[in-house]
């Protein structure tokens, strides 16, 4: 695909010059002078020999000495070279003129001017044009070139991101998972049969992350009901007497979000937020806010010691990163201690 788009891009510059060319080539007929017709027969024949050196001034560089020597940064040869072409062109017009139009050379009025400097004013006004070719025929090239290097920069960005994007949706998987075992695990001593219900909502929750959240985005609809079932599952191990829970998430909403957003804030809560001895809550709030998603949730604060390395924030840091791939400039992401709690407010713009 990439290659057919390159080849239709060469197609429209090739047109771009033949059009431009033919333009040129036709001035004569469709640019008379006061009070003359059209240019045709001598006059005209008198103007293509200049014309052809243009030509051959502008493809000789475009093809050859641009890109044998400016690319290459070689300046002083890349003048020389130039000098020697323009000097060598402007020679052969002037035989052209001499032997093929030795009768309409003459038919401009004389002019009382010194010879030497006639010619010397002749040579400078067509180094002047030579040089102006010269100058598009860089300006074109490297243009070109600049766009060529920047959709390589972009396609080498743009795949450098995916897989760095594929890399942490990855990291996430396992993170979330490590998580929840730890929570089956403490579950299976105190009632084995909710540790059986834990893991039967466990393998609905991973089909969720190995089919849907490998979509590039999911209904915020189903991305509730994931989070809905991992709450229900933290929840199980959790004395009712001392942590309350409260959880307000959309259940019919269509809007289209990036996955497994939302699931390391509420990871973070319940890692952070619960005490075995004091009282404790999680808040957690999912909404749309116009044509925003705004993600709230509260905590009770009860950080984890150094040598608890479970909590090392892998989540929120790759939740970043993630978001800006993903949201670039589209969303706002705050966390940290606010008063006695821990608050996290994520908004992204959905349009």
């Amino acid at each position: 695909m990439q290659t057919e788009v390159r080849n239709g891009s060469r197609s429209y510059v090739w047109l771009l010059h033949i059009a431009i060319w033919a333009v040129l080539f036709g001035m004569p007929f469709f640019s008379p002078r006061l009070g003359h017709p059209l240019h045709g027969g001598v006059n005209y024949s008198r103007f293509v020999p200049v014309l052809v050196s243009f030509f051959i001034v502008f493809y000789v560089n475009y093809f050859l000495l641009i890109k044998k020597y400016l690319y290459n940064r070689k300046f002083g040869l890349f003048i020389l070279w130039n000098i020697l072409l323009i000097a060598l062109v402007s020679f052969l017009v002037h035989l052209v003129f001499k032997y093929a139009f030795p009768v309409a050379a003459d038919i401009r009025p004389h002019r009382r001017q010194v010879p030497l400097i006639r010619h010397l004013s002749q040579i400078v006004r067509n180094s002047v044009s030579y040089l102006g070719i010269v100058c598009v025929a860089v300006a074109i090239r490297m243009t070109g070139r600049w766009y060529r290097d920047e959709n390589k920069r972009k396609e080498t960005e743009m795949l450098k991101a995916e897989t760095e994007l594929a890399n942490l949706k990855s990291q996430i998987n396992p993170h979330f998972l490590f998580n929840t075992l730890n929570n089956i695990y403490s579950l299976i001593g105190i009632d084995q049969a909710q540790a059986q219900e834990a893991v039967h909502d466990l393998s609905g929750m991973m089909r969720y992350l190995l089919y849907e959240s490998e979509q590039p985005t999911v209904s915020l609809a189903s991305e509730s009901a994931f989070l809905k079932d991992y709450v229900k599952l933290m929840s199980l191990r959790l004395p009712e007497d001392r942590v309350r829970t409260e959880v307000s998430l959309p259940e019919d909403s269509g809007t289209r979000i990036a996955p497994m957003l939302f699931i390391p804030l509420v990871e973070n809560a319940f890692k952070h937020g619960i005490s075995d001895t004091e009282g404790s809550f999680v808040k957690i709030d999912l909404h749309e806010d116009g044509d925003s998603v705004v993600c709230r949730v509260e905590n009770s604060c009860f950080p984890k010691d150094d040598k608890d390395r479970s909590g090392s924030g892998i989540g929120l840091r790759n939740l970043s990163r993630r978001l800006d791939m993903l949201y670039h400039g589209k969303y706002s992401f705050e966390y940290g201690p606010v008063s006695d709690k821990y608050q996290s407010i994520l908004k992204i713009k959905t349009i």
